[in-house]
């Protein structure tokens, strides 16, 4: 499978970093399986954006969570992991909550909305895929094929 990696850079060398905030799945390093989804990401902020493309080999031998939908257990675990809470996963994969998905993640969260509130919420929006690498062994699972500007 190929996956895209937005940035402002090259990344040859990819690695785990933990950031001020935490994403949908904990600290981790983000790809996509979506090229467009990739190339609006990379062209959010100052900089060029570099779309870096990796072939993914999948270890059977990795712990692996995914979410094929946005389901109530994606949801409490986003909850959970934008929380600030960690997991034991070397790759999760599934649906990303974008900013707007992610508002009502927040609503959520500190109880604005209920979880009916959330659904109805989030019904229609586009589909989106992330998948994120938390451990060495996981990164071990991308090669790296090349990178490109991409502006859309």
């Amino acid at each position: 499978m190929v996956l895209y990696h937005a940035s402002k850079q090259i990344v040859e060398y990819p690695d785990v970093r933990k950031g001020k905030f935490t994403k949908d799945f904990s600290w981790g390093f983000y790809c996509t399986k979506m090229k467009e989804q990739a190339v609006r990401w990379a062209n959010r902020g100052e900089g060029e954006p570099v779309i870096n493309k990796y072939e993914y080999i999948e270890n059977s031998g990795l712990k692996i969570l995914r979410f094929d939908n946005m389901t109530d257990e994606w949801l409490d675990f986003i909850a959970q992991c934008r929380s600030g809470k960690t997991h034991e996963y070397d790759i999760v994969e599934g649906p990303m909550a974008n900013d707007t998905i992610w508002n009502y993640v927040a609503d959520f969260i500190n109880g604005s909305i209920t979880r009916a509130q959330f659904w109805a919420l989030a019904e229609f929006r586009k589909p989106t895929h992330q998948i994120s690498f938390h451990t060495l062994q996981a990164l071990d699972c991308l090669k790296f094929i090349g990178s490109e500007i991409k502006y859309d």
